[in-house]
């Protein structure tokens, strides 16, 4: 396939050159016939066909920079997490404790082949779909969670992750992965790349749209929260001295669940249709000013020369990198999910294995990435993959889990604690603050870490 088309055979070419044609498309034409036409980037080019075992395993390994490639030492844990699954079951600690570190060089082998699958497309697709393939696991994770999901028997404590409720560590889950993109993801790369450069500068078309979409996202995040806590005391229940109910309003605690489940899915289907229209607007509206920001961004980039010069895989390769990711990654997370009981039984609280570690491992890959960019002083790339798994996880993700529970008839909803909302809706804010200047520093970093 030829990769330019500056010697196209299209007729309707004749007359116009490479930059202009008589269809109207030009190197600002939108993303979506792009795609659809299957450029692809020369930067992806790997110079080989087919799949090549030696080259592949090279590849893999060098990864795409350091800490990615010190990474792969931690390989081991993926089949030790196995072994331990089938033959050692009685020990779910250690079952977990495994694959919680297996997950680490699954989801960077997955970020890598996204990347380098990305970089086989136009540059804003590319983007595109190298953070969707990074948000992968967490989809899986969500999925995974609430298919493991069962009520509880009713005479038992359920209403705090224990006996199969895992409904708030997905809640928690949710709002964690949000707040680890924001703060500590953002903080890292401006705390990086401020060390290599002192100020760092961005375009205002990633980080305005990105803040607002996310206080959007915010605001139909909060309303079932909001709907809850004003009205939750308005159900009351009228018992005898035997505990019996004898009386009881119109308005009872199951009429609010319901209800908030209903707003749940309806909010949900909103939010993501406001996902929908984010990639379109990425997709065509804008394709000229992003496409220029990233090819900005990447003339720009530290190691540029580095990063041309190293191996790539081919489209082969990178369908295989793909799928081994993905199997394993998907594998660890059930038996990740099989042992959660376990670790909260084991005095670990369900909110803080939600809030923070589920999210810290699900998104390591995508942070590695970011980090790296921001070092080499590819930050609006950096702010990008900040940003936009953090959009992604509040549009689609978090949604589709409630889609999926509604689906599977189980009573997922987005009635998160008001506290916790309510930090998301402040990280939000204190991002966007210092956003608005278009700089980065180090400083700044450490504040928001």
């Amino acid at each position: 396939m030829p990769t330019t088309n500056t010697n196209s055979h299209d007729p309707a070419d004749h007359g116009h050159g490479a930059r202009d044609t008589s269809d109207g498309s030009n190197e600002n034409t939108a993303l979506l016939p792009s795609f659809l036409r299957g450029e692809i980037a020369h930067e992806g080019e790997s110079g080989r066909h087919g799949f090549h075992p030696r080259h592949f395993i090279a590849v893999s390994y060098k990864s795409s920079n350091v800490v990615s490639q010190y990474v792969n030492f931690l390989w081991p844990f993926v089949p030790l997490a196995i072994i331990f699954r089938y033959a050692l079951p009685s020990h779910p600690l250690w079952i977990f404790g495994l694959a919680y570190v297996g997950m680490i060089p699954s989801a960077n082998l997955l970020g890598f082949a996204g990347q380098e699958f990305a970089k086989k497309m136009p540059k804003v697709a590319g983007t595109l779909i190298e953070t969707t393939f990074g948000s992968i696991v967490e989809i899986i994770l969500f999925v995974v969670l609430i298919v493991k999901h069962r009520e509880p028997v009713k005479g038992e404590d359920g209403g705090n992750g224990d006996e199969g409720n895992l409904i708030p560590i997905i809640q928690a889950a949710i709002l964690g992965s949000i707040l680890t993109n924001l703060l500590l993801c953002l903080g890292l790369c401006f705390f990086v790349g401020g060390l290599r450069k002192t100020t760092q500068k961005f375009h205002a078309a990633i980080s305005e749209t990105g803040n607002g979409l996310l206080l959007v996202a915010a605001f139909g995040l909060l309303i079932p929260s909001a709907f809850y806590s004003a009205l939750k005391g308005e159900t009351t229940m009228i018992k005898s001295s035997l505990g019996f109910v004898i009386a009881e309003t119109k308005f009872t605690p199951e009429i609010l669940q319901r209800d908030i489940l209903k707003i749940s899915q309806v909010t949900s289907v909103v939010l993501i249709i406001a996902f929908g229209c984010y990639l379109l607007f990425n997709a065509r509206s804008q394709h000229s000013v992003f496409h220029e920001v990233i090819e900005t961004d990447e003339h720009g980039d530290l190691d540029r020369e580095e990063d041309q010069a190293r191996m790539r895989y081919t489209g082969t390769e990178t369908t295989v990198a793909l799928i081994i990711s993905l199997v394993f990654a998907t594998l660890l997370l059930i038996y990740l999910v099989e042992q959660i009981e376990a670790v909260v039984e084991s005095g670990v609280p369900d909110q803080f294995l939600g809030l923070i570690l589920l999210p810290l491992v699900e998104k390591a890959a995508e942070h590695l990435t970011a980090i790296d960019e921001a070092y080499d002083g590819v930050i609006n790339v950096a702010l990008y993959h900040c940003l936009g798994p953090s959009i992604q996880t509040a549009l689609f993700n978090g949604p589709l889990v409630v889609i999926v529970g509604w689906i599977l008839h189980k009573p997922m909803d987005l009635n998160f604690e008001i506290f916790m909302i309510v930090l998301v809706v402040l990280g939000i804010l204190v991002v966007g603050n210092f956003l608005r200047d278009g700089e980065s520093n180090w400083l700044e970093g450490v504040l928001l870490v």
